[in-house]
């Protein structure tokens, strides 16, 4: 069974869209990639950015849906036993992870669900 952690981002109120996503593209996809190696059973990572203007609005409002999320992190995984990793090294790689996100990050704003997937076509 593949499982897929998605992560809905909401930025700090104090960045703009453009420093948040400069933030996490920029400082802290290359943390993840690098924490990749305490944590291998990460097997993909994806950032998708808001695109904000009247195509997104529309679709928004064509809804009467929430204000949208800054963006979206995907992280797949063999099994969900994979999400912890195994010993301290894989601790660590989270604790790193979890500071970094704290500094672009609205994290009570953020939400945070395991997913899989089903793929239509």
């Amino acid at each position: 069974m593949n499982v897929k952690l998605v992560f809905c981002c909401r930025r700090r109120p104090e960045l703009s869209l453009e420093e948040f996503q400069r933030t996490w593209l920029d400082d802290h996809g290359p943390l993840v990639k690098r924490v990749r190696e305490r944590l291998p059973q990460m097997r993909r990572y994806v950032q998708s950015h808001l695109l904000p203007g009247p195509a997104s609005e529309g679709l928004r409002a064509s809804r009467g849906a929430a204000e949208p999320y800054d963006g979206i992190t995907e992280v797949w995984f063999d099994s969900i036993d994979d999400l912890g990793g195994d010993g301290e090294e894989a601790l660590e790689g989270a604790r790193q992870l979890l500071e970094d996100e704290g500094r672009f990050l609205d994290l009570p704003r953020c939400a945070v669900f395991l997913t899989r997937e089903h793929e239509i076509f």
